[in-house]
């Protein structure tokens, strides 16, 4: 297994282990800088981002049957409220940065057809989470985890603005229970 900083990561790292996924850990030390023949943006508005200079790597790159995946993983802590009995006003954090995105889109594209870029939200839960919450979930180093996952197309497609000066995205609660789903159907 590679060094990884984040108990997230590593929680993923075992999760495909366990499930004998192949996978290959990306070195996340650099960025990457784009060829002159690649630099393109992704963005709507067709302005030089971050992403057409210089490249944010993903986390894995994952093996499946019937398609590849960039994987972005991303750690988010269950609120007490959700993992309890009380659900009032709580929900599950599903933001990323903009450089997330356009990083991923750029990947998608360079790696081309057979490779779909998806950001796995692996949430941290106090305690076992309830059955009627996640559809997937397991111990870690004594940690209860649950996946959610979801293409960075379709990410795109319905995220909002969460802070203009962080350039941070998140999607409404509806879209991102409508779009994501267990890691192990992307």
């Amino acid at each position: 297994m590679a060094q990884r900083r984040h108990h997230y990561e590593r929680a993923f790292e075992r999760y495909l282990r366990r499930h004998r996924i192949p996978y290959v850990s990306v070195d996340e030390a650099k960025k990457a800088l784009l060829p002159d023949r690649a630099r393109f943006a992704v963005t709507e508005s067709n302005q030089e981002t971050d992403a057409t200079r210089s490249l944010k790597s993903f986390d894995f790159v994952v093996y499946a049957p019937d398609a590849n995946f960039l994987v972005e993983v991303k750690g988010r802590k269950v609120p007490k409220s959700i993992n309890g009995t009380t659900r009032s006003r709580a929900r599950l954090e599903s933001w990323v940065t903009r450089e997330d995105v356009d990083s991923l889109r750029v990947w998608q594209s360079l790696f081309g057809d057979g490779f779909c870029a998806v950001i796995v939200f692996l949430y941290w839960c106090q305690q076992e989470p309830p059955d009627a919450l996640f559809q997937e979930t397991f111990v870690s180093d004594h940690r209860w985890y649950a996946l959610r996952a979801i293409t960075v197309d379709d990410y795109a497609a319905a995220m909002r603005v969460r802070s203009p000066r962080w350039r941070t995205v998140h999607l409404p609660t509806e879209d991102f229970e409508r779009l994501s789903h267990p890691f192990s159907g992307p």
